[in-house]
């Protein structure tokens, strides 16, 4: 079966010719270009205040880590001059937030023999 193309289709003006790149005006090249480096600039400005705030972080994480281990020195050397000469029992955090219930610090059971009890 035939196709339909109509005979009043209009056709192309010959005397239209295929547009050609037209290259951009001194005016567009410079807004181009101030555009690229106002992209630039907001670029390497947020980097900075990136790696600053990294440095922030880590400058406070320091800070922390070394007050913690001052504290934790402080602990040991105060554990080791008491007059009781034990130390104080490791802390279980998730016993402390009652995640887990505290188990006692003895070792196993023992049964009326005396002998540990077989787990279980």
């Amino acid at each position: 079966m035939p196709q339909f193309v109509p005979t009043t289709s209009p056709l192309p003006d010959p005397s239209q010719k295929a547009l050609h790149f037209v290259p951009p005006t001194v005016r567009e090249r410079r807004a181009q270009a101030v555009h690229r480096l106002q992209v630039g600039l907001f670029g390497l400005a947020g980097m900075l205040l990136l790696v600053g705030l990294a440095n922030i972080i880590m400058d406070r994480a320091k800070i922390s880590d070394d007050a913690t281990a001052a504290s934790s020195a402080a602990a040991v050397t105060a554990a080791k001059v008491s007059p009781e000469g034990s130390a104080s029992p490791a802390n279980d955090p998730l016993a402390d937030i009652g995640v887990v219930p505290d188990m006692p610090a003895a070792g196993p059971s023992t049964g009326a023999s005396g002998a540990a009890r077989p787990p279980g």
